[in-house]
């Protein structure tokens, strides 16, 4: 089953919250259900990827499986290598040795007309910048990857294209707009947040000595909770209208964004596979789209 290329598929990050997006996606890949256009940003990126290649519960080794084995989300890789999530594991080994990346068919589809734009901030600019690689570099996608999911003041900039770069997410969480700009007029949005959440934090203005080098950086991230916030009244509101499909937790989330609890994470996941395929059922059925 394929959708119209005029509707799209929007991703949330979340960290490991995002086990509930791979959920969502094996759902789909169950029943051949394909989206032509994903605009993906950090988690919501990696979990993507497996999904334009067509390789069902391959994210969901990466989420659970390997964490379980690995333990790869701690301070060790924060001074080994500069990224609280281990790099090295995640970026090279992972698609390359444990579970290798089907990179053939991932760029086959987009031979075919398909898309999948990963959503990173641009240190320099402090913009969103929306980028994919359709040329074959595998080596370019894995960046891409890595650097839409680069969470500020625990990752290393990632350099794309000679350009700085970190996650998507500090700007653009949720990149409906996106969607909507380049002439998707309904979307179906995947959020890793319950309905009506808000964070309830506090913005602080980044001192100068942090990203010393990237003031247009520090002014966005002084504001990140602000602009989160406004995103998610956004979603509520494009719902409300019945402009978008959302799919999200029902159940209150208990899943951090650096979540270790393995059966937290599993339960997070079927919720995801179990919304995914109710989502697939109501299509089926004539109720949607």
């Amino acid at each position: 089953m394929e959708f119209d290329k005029n509707i799209g598929l929007v991703l949330e990050g979340g960290g490991m919250r995002g086990v509930f997006t791979s959920g969502v996606l094996d759902a789909f890949m169950k029943h051949d259900l394909y989206f032509k256009y994903i605009v993906a940003v950090s988690a919501g990126a990696c979990n993507g990827l497996s999904y334009m290649s067509h390789q069902p519960r391959r994210a969901r080794a990466s989420n659970i499986d390997l964490l379980a084995k690995y333990d790869y989300i701690g301070l060790r890789h924060l001074v080994t290598q500069g990224c609280i999530f281990d790099p090295d594991l995640l970026y090279k080994k992972f698609p390359m040795e444990i579970i290798p990346y089907d990179y053939d068919t991932y760029f086959k589809y987009i031979s075919r007309g398909y898309s999948f734009e990963m959503v990173v901030t641009n240190c320099e600019t402090g913009r969103a910048e929306y980028l994919e690689e359709r040329n074959g570099n595998y080596h370019r996608l894995n960046k891409l990857a890595r650097a839409s999911s680069s969470l500020p003041y625990v990752s290393k900039i990632v350099d794309v294209d000679g350009v700085p770069m970190l996650d998507g997410g500090i700007v653009d969480s949720i990149p409906l707009q996106r969607a909507i700009a380049i002439g998707h007029e309904k979307n179906v949005v995947v959020c890793t947040r319950n309905k009506g959440w808000r964070d309830s934090g506090k913005d602080i203005k980044i001192p100068k000595f942090v990203y010393r080098n990237y003031p247009r950086l520090r002014c966005v991230l002084s504001k990140r909770l602000e602009a989160y916030n406004k995103q998610l009244d956004m979603i509520d509101e494009y719902e409300a209208k019945g402009l978008i499909t959302v799919l999200r937790p029902i159940t209150p989330i208990v899943v951090g964004r650096m979540e270790k609890d393995i059966v937290k994470l599993e339960n997070l996941y079927n919720e995801g596979f179990k919304v995914g395929e109710a989502f697939v059922h109501s299509i089926q059925n004539g109720t949607i789209f």
